[in-house]
């Protein structure tokens, strides 16, 4: 084969599509109407997990729980980022790609839609009758007094010699594309939200107080705009929390409702009202809000070290291990005591009854008969000082801590305390006193600027699509000849001609009954 003809062979070979050519492909792609609406499932899918699986930010003593109860599932769930859901690297690419996809698909429907509103209804067709809508009648009706009925119907008119065309049905296409800016608003609100808004977890006991600063937060997540003088100077007190519970029937101990009792200060200075928070009803101070999300019991204990001072006093809030009856797991770390640390694990009974067994359990989530069983006491080293992080809820490894002799000579399982009642500890060690029983709230206190701008924008989307799904588009032509009406119509709209049979044949009526019947 020659050099001009292996030259025409490759000449005649189709080139390929080229870098320009696969990103042209890829924004139009993205661009589509179809790929967003995939993405909007997607967005709506990849929020499932967010609701099913606790969230650091929502429920941090559940996420504990998760790995207590399920260390290697909890991994999983750690390594997908699903305790994390909506600050996940995977939901922030499905929503960057859901705001270009949208962007994408707006900019060419305006410009279509712009173009639309300038163009005038067509002419009408020669033959009316082929219309899917069509009628004739005899008047001396005239082409200016048919364009002002149809003007009156709330048509668009444009006359030409012998004929009327009208057209209706824009508010279809507006809610179309409202719907679309509608849903990028919703978007953008949520993006200007985690910009500039923050949230964060704590837990108060009953006595306490907190006062919104960083430093208070047991979890705090700011946007990347947000700074420490950001946060609205207010604070309160926990005066008393109440729960209450089923007491009788197959549902009994189901939690019924729960409240928190605040005094509330809005401002340094001001005067401290009282406010009672409730779930899903939360409190508000200039844009910040703070919402009940859980409770449990925080038991009060004095710590008596081998010395006889008092090296640990105060609550200590236990994390849920059974739900039904608020059985509760506690874990108390004394380091001031002298000469070595303590530590104890706990569980705290809020109905204490004696099994069969010899074994305690709780009957009941109210605090009716409380106890306290002990289940070991420990000194040593608490691991506090290691500069690693630990677990409240959890001692340190077997090897830096020796377990004292048993608590209660002759039995497995040690009888509970009662508020009250105190303990010795072995070898000297000191005591251990339950005083009383508190309880504890956990609070996620949030501030989010676009919270508002959302609720708009979906409000827009509503009525957007409702909009878009109720008007239909249609045409009317009229033809003047002759003492001759003839009339046709169609509706650009699917599915919708058997409706705008109807409204045709009114419009019908209109157009031959006159002023008379207009009247």
């Amino acid at each position: 084969m020659s050099v001009d003809e292996l030259e025409r062979e490759r000449a005649a070979k189709p080139a390929g599509m080229g870098l320009t050519g696969w990103l042209r492909w890829c924004w139009r792609t993205l661009t589509s109407m179809k790929t967003a609406l995939i993405l909007l499932f997607l967005f709506a899918l990849a929020s499932v997990p967010g609701s099913l699986i606790p969230q650091r930010s929502v429920e941090p003593d559940k996420v504990a729980l998760v790995y207590k109860d399920s260390p290697a599932l909890a991994e999983w769930y750690d390594r997908f980022q699903l305790f994390d859901v909506f600050t996940s690297v995977w939901f922030a690419a499905i929503y960057l790609l859901l705001f270009t996809s949208l962007i994408g698909c707006i900019i060419p429907r305006t410009a279509t839609y712009l173009r639309e509103l300038r163009r005038k209804p067509p002419a009408a067709p020669r033959n009316l009758t082929r219309l899917p809508h069509s009628a004739s009648f005899d008047g001396d009706l005239t082409v200016t007094e048919a364009a002002r009925r149809l003007r009156k119907l709330r048509f668009r008119v444009e006359t030409g010699d012998g004929w009327v065309a009208a057209e209706k049905g824009y508010l279809r296409e507006t809610g179309n594309l409202l719907f679309h800016i509608a849903l990028l608003g919703v978007l953008v609100a949520v993006g200007f939200g985690s910009l500039y808004g923050y949230r964060g977890n704590v837990l108060v006991a009953e006595g306490d107080g907190f006062a919104n600063t960083v430093a208070a937060y047991d979890r705090f997540i700011p946007g990347p705009q947000v700074s420490a003088e950001s946060l609205e100077p207010f604070s309160f007190e926990m005066t008393d929390f109440q729960a209450t519970y089923q007491v009788e029937g197959e549902k009994r101990g189901q939690e019924l409702d729960y409240s928190a009792f605040l005094k509330v200060t809005d401002a340094p200075g001001a005067a401290p009202r009282d406010y009672e928070l409730k779930v899903n009803e939360p409190l508000e101070v200039d844009g910040t809000q703070t919402y009940l999300i859980g409770h449990g019991y925080a038991p009060v204990f004095r710590v008596t070290d081998a010395k006889g001072h008092v090296a640990f006093e105060g609550p200590v809030p236990c994390i849920i291990a059974d739900k039904p009856t608020l059985t509760s797991d506690c874990v108390v770390k004394v380091p001031d005591a002298q000469p070595t640390p303590l530590g104890f694990l706990m569980r705290f009974l809020p109905t204490s009854v004696p099994l069969t067994d010899g074994s305690y359990a709780s009957a009941f989530p109210g605090a009716i008969q409380p106890g306290v069983q002990v289940l070991g006491a420990f000194s040593g080293d608490l691991g506090m000082r290691s500069g690693e992080p630990r677990s409240v809820y959890e001692l340190a490894p077997p090897e830096l801590m020796k377990k004292l002799k048993p608590l209660v000579m002759g039995k497995d399982v040690p009888a509970p305390l009662a508020p009250g009642q105190t303990l010795d500890l072995p070898d000297g060690a000191g005591k251990l006193e339950f005083v009383e029983v508190k309880e504890w709230m956990t609070l996620q206190i949030a501030y989010d600027p676009g919270r508002l701008p959302a609720l708009l924008a979906a409000s827009t989307a509503t009525v957007a699509i409702v909009l878009s799904l109720v008007i239909r588009r249609r045409r009317v032509w009229v033809r003047v000849k002759d003492g001759t009406v003839d009339v046709g119509g169609l509706t650009r709209t699917e599915g919708s001609a058997a409706g705008f049979a109807e409204e045709f044949d009114d419009i019908v009526k209109v157009l031959a009954a006159g002023d008379k019947d207009e009247r």
